[in-house]
């Protein structure tokens, strides 16, 4: 190895261990946030599919490029525009039409258009300090409209894990449990519980509000287990907090009835989003307070 070759090595080395150093002093969490991190989803208790498994098959897009019509990955159209940006989002789309991405059995190669939710983070991302919502999510440069931002990874769990834990919380403690139910054809619903409480990636850190800058839509790309992608609903400006809708709804119409709802005896937690339309509360999944089932004895 020449001199040269061993100087540019050990300053590599030393501006990683400078870059190591910077982020423990930049840990706004003091070492409170003590959680396993992961870009993905984990089998939890009860999942019935490790998400990490790869089941869906590939595309056969090898001199020419994925398209509708000739990509198996694109059954109707572009999922995407040629700034990576989502089709058919925000106030004029009714629904979320289900998106599929090229896997990593997929020829196509990493240039692919359809490749977006799998690369990752393409934007600085700042988790920080909020004045009544505790730890809250910021963007430290604009988000155009349509973007992909982050994902709400953790672990898959099943419904009797879900209504276990949900059980032993306290009306003091964070709920990072969504369930996100898609409906599929004939009165079918498909399910996914993702708790990133224990083990999860920077999505936790999430706020609610009642008119959001993301949009949750769900993204397969390996296997049927859906990745719980967020996009920019609107351009978002540097600084500007980031959250989404906690119900699932986007324009989050909640009805007077709905408002008055308590859960188990105790009034919802308080929405502190600050939106001209705040609902005052939390919204919740009543369904996952139902009572444990007994299990059965002969």
């Amino acid at each position: 190895m020449s001199a040269e070759a061993v100087e540019k090595r050990s300053f590599g080395i030393a501006a990683a261990e400078e870059q190591s150093a910077a982020l423990i002093e930049q840990d706004v969490a003091c070492g409170l946030e003590n959680i396993p991190y992961t870009p993905d989803h984990v089998a939890g208790p009860g999942a019935d599919i490790d998400p990490t498994q790869i089941t869906f098959p590939g595309c056969a897009c090898v001199k020419t490029p994925c398209l509708p019509g000739t990509c198996s990955c694109l059954r109707h159209e572009n999922n995407y525009d040629d700034n990576l940006c989502l089709r058919d989002i925000g106030l004029e789309a009714k629904y979320a039409k289900p998106v599929f991405e090229c896997n990593v059995l997929c020829p196509c190669g990493e240039h692919c258009r359809n490749r977006v939710v799998q690369n990752g983070l393409q934007f600085h991302l700042q988790v920080f300090q909020t004045d009544k919502k505790g730890w809250g999510l910021q963007t430290l440069e604009s988000i155009p409209k349509g973007r992909f931002v982050c994902e709400y990874a953790g672990e898959i769990l099943g419904f009797s894990e879900v209504q276990r834990r949900i059980h032993l919380q306290t009306t003091h403690d964070p709920n990072y449990i969504i369930a996100v139910r898609e409906h599929i054809y004939n009165g079918q619903v498909m399910e996914t519980f993702v708790d990133p409480t224990y083990i999860g990636n920077i999505g936790r850190f999430l706020n609610h509000s009642c008119e959001p800058n993301l949009l949750m839509i769900p993204v397969r790309i390996d296997s049927m287990v859906p990745k719980l992608a967020l996009f920019a609903a609107k351009d978002i400006l540097q600084g500007e907090e980031l959250s989404y809708d906690y119900s699932g709804r986007f324009l989050n119409q909640i009805s007077s009835n709905d408002k008055e709802r308590i859960d188990h005896g105790r009034l919802r937690k308080p929405c502190y989003c600050g939106a001209p339309s705040c609902s005052t509360s939390l919204p919740y999944d009543s369904s996952l307070y139902c009572p444990l089932e007994k299990p059965h004895t002969s």
